[in-house]
This record gives C-alpha cells, sequence and structure tokens, in this order.
C-alpha cells in the first residue's frame, strides 16, 4: 500500500492509500477520489515523506517504529488549520450523534415542538434558507451545520 498525502483548491489536507502509484492516477482520472471534508475531486499530491504500509513487517530493534516516526512527522506539520478541522469533525460527529435526523420534515417538526405539539428533542435535518428565516421570525432557534461529504453517509 502506498500512503499519498492529498490537498483539495481549498486547502483540506488527507491521506490516500492506494495499491500504487498507478492505482492513484487512474482512481483521479476517473474522479474517484475526494475530499474527506468537502467531497471536491479537484485533489492534488503533496510533497510528503515516503511512507509505506507493509502489514506484517516490523522494525528493526534499533530504529523506531515507523508508526513512531509518522506520527512525529505528521506533528510537526500539524498547524492550526489541521487542528481546527480535527475539532470541527470531532464537534460536527457528537452533534450527528446526539440528534435524531428528520430529514425534509425539519421545519415543520421544528414547529411542532415549539408549539409543544411534539416531544422535545435535539433534531437536525434540511430546510431551505426562506424556511429557516421563517423559523427564526416565529422565535424558534435554528443554526446551520454544514456536514463534510464524509460524514454524510452511516456513523460507524
Amino acid at each position: 500500500m502506498k500512503v499519498l498525502d492529498l490537498q483539495c483548491p481549498d486547502g483540506h489536507r488527507f491521506e490516500g492509500w492506494f495499491a500504487s502509484a498507478d492505482d492513484f492516477e487512474s482512481q483521479l482520472a476517473r474522479k474517484l477520489v475526494e475530499c474527506p471534508m468537502c467531497g471536491v475531486t479537484n485533489v492534488t499530491r503533496v510533497p510528503s515523506a515516503p511512507r509505506l504500509n507493509l502489514s506484517g513487517a516490523s522494525a528493526p530493534a534499533s530504529a523506531p517504529s515507523a508508526r513512531s516516526a509518522q506520527s512525529g512527522s505528521a506533528a510537526g506539520q500539524a498547524g492550526p488549520s489541521a487542528q481546527w478541522q480535527a475539532q470541527a469533525l470531532r464537534a460536527i460527529r457528537e452533534v450527528l450523534e446526539k440528534t435524531e435526523n428528520v430529514g425534509d420534515r425539519f421545519a415543520e417538526e421544528a414547529r411542532r415542538m415549539h408549539y409543544n405539539e411534539a416531544p422535545a428533542r435535539n433534531i437536525r435535518g434540511v430546510a431551505s434558507a426562506e424556511d429557516a428565516r421563517a423559523l427564526v421570525e416565529e422565535g424558534i432557534d435554528v443554526m446551520p451545520l454544514p456536514v463534510p461529504a464524509a460524514l454524510k453517509g452511516p456513523l460507524q
């Protein structure tokens, strides 16, 4: 396995694991490689130290393990942007885990809860900008939450 450092035009950095460099190029050409934060498929490789994922391989006793060397270099590269992205993903995951997805019925369900026609609970869903404005005008607190493409599937 080849582990490549990738970046989208918005500056989101992430890793991609590929069988070979040719496999990466093939998937990139077919637009199968996408940024886990924003879902864009226009990604590029960024310079990085070569790393290979060799299952079952062990480092010599005198050399530091590959994992500690990788985490050291990753920690050196993890600037404020990478730390912010990690914190944002953790916060969004927590919101997704602690809320009920009501989908397109968000505005309707928020109103039902506000007027005590449904039990109060934490919900999330989809509402148009017009519906969100109407909810705010009615005194119902709402907040947009952009969910990265990587988190839109089932939580694991």
